[in-house]
């Protein structure tokens, strides 16, 4: 029996008109039973039943794992990092991975403003006031007066920075990749960001060189008080730093992504950061769409490959 897997934690696999295709195939699905993220014995587990396919989650995908899947052909990543996938390795193993760029930006670039405001006018913090019988006449500032810092300006990055600037911020960016920059967007050196920025928001892949990108030199540069936005990998931040950072007052956080999720960590007893559960994708229109665009790309992946006829 031709079989794939969906490792996401959650999928829509009544509402896909690829994934139902390829049923209709004779194909077989096996879905994630944790709903959670695999580990990678549990990502080696779930593929030991033949699966050609993969419609991968951020679980890790390496070397080990494509080892022990000899039938895998095809990965479909359902989002746009690829971070967690050995592309070396899968190329070795002749495995075609794809993803979703494009699909999920906008819900990102959303939370980000979202987070981004809450922290500007602490919102929660009043909320819970509020409910406390208390009516506090809170200062916040405003997006307009401030000086966004944009670390990565791919699909994401770009959205904010034009976000931004729909409020009249000023916005200031670091990416020495960067092949596309909205209009008055300057591009300088990380430290200068740093240094300038007001708040700070990461759009960028995790790797060797961008583990811990924000440690405890890089926060001790920034402004007193600037608010620090990270929706794109938890090991882009040293969390020990950031508390450390957020106890001196130096800085207010959102953290959506941890190096250890689900997080149980002490970020959780501060009362200046926002914690969310990686939900920068899960907005519902975003995520109908990139699931569409990975159960897409998986069947088009398995046609080319001469495991699904294309009828």
């Amino acid at each position: 029996m031709n079989t794939f897997v969906i490792s996401t934690s959650s999928f829509d696999i009544d509402n896909n008109p690829h994934i139902q295709h390829m049923l209709q195939k004779g194909m077989q699905v096996i879905t994630n039973p944790h709903r959670r993220k695999l580990t990678e014995d549990e990502i080696i587990e779930l593929l030991q039943e033949g699966a050609t396919g993969l419609i991968a989650g951020i679980e890790p995908l390496t070397e080990r794992v494509f080892q022990s899947a000899s039938n895998l052909k095809v990965i479909s990543r359902c989002g746009a990092g690829l971070d967690s996938v050995d592309l070396a390795a899968a190329r070795k193993h002749g495995i075609t991975v794809f993803n979703t760029p494009e699909a999920p930006a906008q819900a990102v670039a959303e939370l980000t403003m979202g987070l981004i405001l809450t922290l500007l006018r602490q919102i929660r913090q009043i909320d819970q006031s509020v409910r406390n019988g208390e009516w506090p006449r809170t200062q916040g500032r405003l997006l307009a007066a401030q000086t966004v810092g944009i670390i990565g300006m791919g699909h994401i990055g770009r959205r904010v920075a034009r976000l931004c600037q729909a409020f009249e911020a000023t916005v200031i960016a670091h990416d020495p990749y960067a092949s596309q920059v909205p209009a008055d967007v300057a591009l300088i050196s990380l430290e200068q960001l740093l240094a300038t920025a007001d708040i700070i928001t990461l759009h960028l892949p995790y790797g060797p060189d961008t583990h811990h990108l924000l440690n405890a030199k890089a926060f001790a540069t920034m402004k007193p008080e600037a608010i620090v936005i990270n929706a794109a990998r938890g090991g882009l931040v040293d969390e020990d730093a950031l508390l450390s950072a957020l106890q001196a007052g130096k800085v207010s956080a959102a953290l959506d992504v941890f190096e250890q999720e689900p997080y149980h960590g002490p970020l959780i007893e501060s009362g200046n950061v926002i914690l969310t559960s990686h939900i920068g994708s899960l907005a519902r229109e975003s995520r109908q769409l990139m699931e569409i665009e990975a159960a897409e790309n998986l069947l088009q992946g398995l046609i080319k490959a001469g495991l699904i006829n294309n009828g």
